[in-house]
């Protein structure tokens, strides 16, 4: 009887442990996205990324994607981003948004992924919303 409740409550706490580590990152991206604020997104990245901007893809260290979507957004300037649906497991998330510029919205997607109990982003993609 003790161990059964030992066990519910070890993975009461992995799965409490695995929400928490992503709590916070995700509104941090979200309000990067919004306002075009780079800086917070690079600070988010992985040390290489997979990044499409439009029809731009390719693994790019977080400092060349900087640069790169430093120009999108100066092109694109953002207005809104709104998350429309995540999903993910234990230790990676995903959600997918929409993006209103000044010209066109664009589709949203993007990966966090934690290891070693630090959650980044490993995969960012800016698509037309056709």
């Amino acid at each position: 009887m003790k161990n059964l409740k030992f066990i519910k409550f070890t993975a009461l706490l992995i799965v409490a442990l695995s929400y928490l580590s992503f709590v916070g990152v995700p509104d941090e991206i979200s309000s990067a996205l919004k306002t075009g604020n780079t800086k917070v997104l690079t600070q988010k990245m992985n040390t290489t990324i997979e990044l499409v901007i439009l029809d731009k893809e390719n693994v790019y260290s977080n400092i060349q994607a900087e640069q790169i979507l430093n120009q999108f957004f100066k092109t694109h300037q953002p207005i809104s981003f709104k998350v429309l649906h995540s999903g993910g497991s234990e230790n990676s998330k995903y959600y997918i948004g929409s993006l209103k510029t000044k010209n066109e919205t664009y589709r949203v997607y993007y990966l966090l992924k934690t290891k070693e109990k630090t959650t980044l982003l490993y995969q960012l993609r800016i698509e037309s919303d056709e």
